[in-house]
């Protein structure tokens, strides 16, 4: 699941912070991770040796935050392993025998309960 979503987030980062998303497949809704802000942010190099230290710092600070971001957007969604999609919670049933995307358990004829109802913040 975490190469999963890892593979899907969105970039939305800048040089001041480091935010990403997730669209569900079924319903289309956005989250957004909560936004990191890069330790160097705002602060100029004084040189072009620091420059490329600063940079590096932001590669680090990066990679950690897509690690947080991942780990938060578990939280919210969950892959279906009928039609392999990630899908928010709001769009996800728990059925009797195997748990899939609310499409899914339609076209199937699946009963179940929603995992959740809005809880994502959008």
């Amino acid at each position: 699941m975490t190469d999963i979503i890892r593979k899907n987030l969105r970039n939305h980062s800048d040089e001041r912070q480091f935010r990403f998303s997730l669209s569900c497949t079924v319903c289309g809704k956005t989250w957004y991770s909560t936004p990191v802000m890069f330790s160097k942010a705002g602060k100029t190099p004084a040189s072009d040796s620091k420059a490329i230290v600063y940079q590096a710092v932001y590669q680090r600070e990066f990679s950690q935050a897509v690690t947080k971001a991942v780990e938060e957007a578990k939280g919210y969604f969950n892959f279906c392993p009928v039609c392999k999609s990630l899908v928010c919670d709001n769009c996800f049933v728990i059925c009797d025998d195997i748990d899939m995307c609310v499409d899914c358990a339609r076209e199937l004829g699946e009963t179940g309960e929603v995992v959740a109802c809005d809880s994502i913040a959008y």
